[in-house]
């Protein structure tokens, strides 16, 4: 058998080594054909049957959780359970079937291909693949409807494994479902013909602490059931039937990889210092209130990123005040006293919340979005800001607003937030009267502007993803140009560097929430250039605090500098690299 290798994203670092086990795309499977009309009834009460199916499925396994599974599993099979209730999915294609006097697979099918596209529609990295969500659930029921609801791999299967070769799941992409029954059975790893660094199988690899890679385009066209694969989630590449010397070479990888992961949960109580006494702050990003389980698990000191986004996706009629302040207040609480920056709402004018109602634009990420949007829809705001207000008296809560350009944005907003406290003053409503905002820098605008916004805000939170890409012009998630999108191009170091300035020169705490702030490659040159907090998903901070710990403040300040003075990209990736094995040392000492 002829060895060969196939590149993607890998989004969950590790390395894996097993044999392939295919999962079927189903959507492939779906065929068009006409019905009588007197088998429509039976048709609909088919698809009915498959609906209610799949919500027990759902149920079920989200009732056989272990307490610690990770938090992110029984969000997302929340949200699976959401849609599945929404009438664009459960009565939508009854319709369908009803006027076209089809098969049920082809309606919801039909139905699918119309929400998604829908959610093409949308700039936004985070929310654009939470069409994925569509997708998986339209598949699950398909599933049931073809009669083969379940492919993974039976216990019998399992118990003849031997330890070496556990089986890695192929497949064209893995809902949360699967993913739940993949983690209980103890797969190895899985790959993906799609995704991105945000879907949602990626959230779910990094909480499950398991290799993984998305974006392989043909990954499941290319390999064989049964094949011996290795999976190196680092480096972002499969392995498909590996000689004897790469599969000794990758089995010693992987010891070392191992040992690694065991020595870093040494540190998990130890403060994030570095040698020469400079204190770190290391927060956590999250979605949902029970993010706040795995926060404490990675030993975070802080919530820096709560994205309000999910209590208001996959839904038609918006999140009410009492709502949104329960969500709050649970993660305020459960923080005890840390900080909480929970962000405003940060959707656009391409995603409204009823999806039967989206409006579309000519170029979306130059659109009404963000506070754009809220400020467009000063009541939706106002409700939330009420929310946020009232969960302030619970906890330490501080609001982030994102995607600001203007101070002008700004002015209203800080006018919004003063209406909102009236109106609880009003009503006797007890809030936090002092609580801070802060923005979020995004925008190259906001960038070079900086010190403007430190002076009328009380933080800065620089979103590096958005930064990179409104700086250089690129959609990563773009095939043709994702290979240009580089967080070490000149520009963008110095618009963070000018952030960062603007905010010791103002006395204003700055950190990065971004995919930067998680990378352990960049973690020296960020506290390097003066950041003293990082914001992360739970499952980086202990490998980011490693590098802290290691670092030696002094040398790093200086050997920064020298990287911002650098005007070409090729000369700066070697110096970082040099900077990561160096930290104590000048980059080019004089002799």
């Amino acid at each position: 058998m002829t060895s060969f290798s196939i590149h993607g994203v890998g989004v969950s670092s590790g390395i894996a080594i097993g044999q392939a086990h295919l999962i079927s795309n189903a959507l492939l499977e779906v065929v068009h054909y006409q019905l009588p009309m007197h088998l429509i009834d039976d048709e609909i009460k088919r698809f009915s049957d498959a609906i209610a199916t799949v919500k027990y499925d759902l149920e079920k396994i989200n009732s056989s959780l272990r307490k610690n599974a990770p938090a992110e599993l029984s969000a997302f099979i929340g949200t699976h359970l959401m849609m599945l209730s929404d009438k664009s999915l459960s009565e939508a294609p009854k319709k369908i079937i009803q006027n076209e006097k089809c098969n049920a697979e082809w309606a919801i099918k039909l139905q699918m291909d119309e929400i998604v596209e829908q959610f093409e529609q949308i700039e936004d990295n985070y929310l654009r693949e939470r069409k994925q969500d569509v997708i998986q659930v339209v598949e699950r029921v398909i599933k049931v409807l073809l009669g083969h609801p379940s492919q993974l791999a039976t216990e019998q299967q399992l118990s003849a494994l031997s330890e070496e070769h556990k089986l890695i799941l192929v497949a064209h992409d893995i809902s949360p479902a699967d993913a739940i029954q993949f983690k209980q059975h103890e797969f190895a790893a899985f790959i993906t013909d799609v995704g991105g660094i945000t879907s949602h199988t990626a959230i779910l690899a990094r909480s499950l602490n398991i290799p993984s890679i998305v974006a392989l385009q043909k990954a499941r066209d290319l390999i064989r059931d049964g094949e011996i694969i290795i999976v190196d989630g680092k480096q972002g590449v499969v392995i498909i039937n590996p000689d004897k010397n790469i599969l000794t070479e990758y089995k010693l990888r992987q010891e070392q990889w191992e040992l690694e992961q065991q020595k870093l949960q040494r540190i998990k109580s130890t403060k994030a210092v570095t040698l020469d006494g400079i204190n770190i702050d290391l927060f956590a990003n999250i979605e949902v209130p029970d993010d706040v389980t795995a926060v404490k698990a990675a030993g975070a000191t802080g919530i820096g990123l709560y994205r309000t986004e999910f209590l208001f996706m996959n839904r038609r009629e918006m999140p009410d005040e009492e709502e949104q302040f329960i969500a709050y207040k649970k993660v305020a609480e459960a923080m005890k006293g840390d900080v909480v920056i929970i962000r405003t709402l940060d959707l656009g004018a391409d995603k409204q919340m009823n999806p039967d109602t989206v409006v579309t634009c000519a170029n979306p990420a130059l659109g009404l979005r963000a506070i754009r949007y809220c400020l467009s829809e000063p009541q939706i705001f106002h409700t939330q800001l009420r929310a946020l207000l009232r969960a302030s008296h619970f906890g330490n809560i501080k609001i982030l607003v994102p995607m600001l350009s203007t101070l002008s944005e700004l002015r209203q907003t800080k006018l919004l937030l003063e209406r909102a406290k009236l109106s609880l003053r009003k009503q006797g409503v007890l809030f936090n009267e002092n609580i801070a905002l802060g923005g979020m820098i995004e925008i190259p605008a906001a960038a070079i502007n900086a010190e403007a916004f430190a002076s009328e805000l009380d933080f800065l939170s620089i979103g590096t993803n958005d930064l990179i890409q409104y700086t250089l012009a690129i959609d990563r998630t773009d095939d043709a140009v994702a290979h240009l999108y580089n967080p070490l191009h000149p520009s963008v170091l110095k618009l963070i560097s000018m952030t960062i300035k603007a905010g010791e020169k103002l006395g204003k705490s700055v950190s990065v929430c971004g995919e930067m702030a998680g990378d352990a490659k960049l973690t020296k040159l960020l506290i390097g250039m003066g950041l003293r907090q990082l914001s992360m998903h739970p499952s980086h901070i202990l490998s980011v605090k490693q590098q802290i710990l290691h670092s030696q403040m002094s040398a790093l300040s200086a050997n920064s500098r020298k990287i911002l003075n650098l005007t070409d990209i090729e000369k700066i990736e070697p110096l970082v690299a040099k900077l990561n094995r160096t930290a104590d040392l000048r980059l080019n000492p004089r002799p």
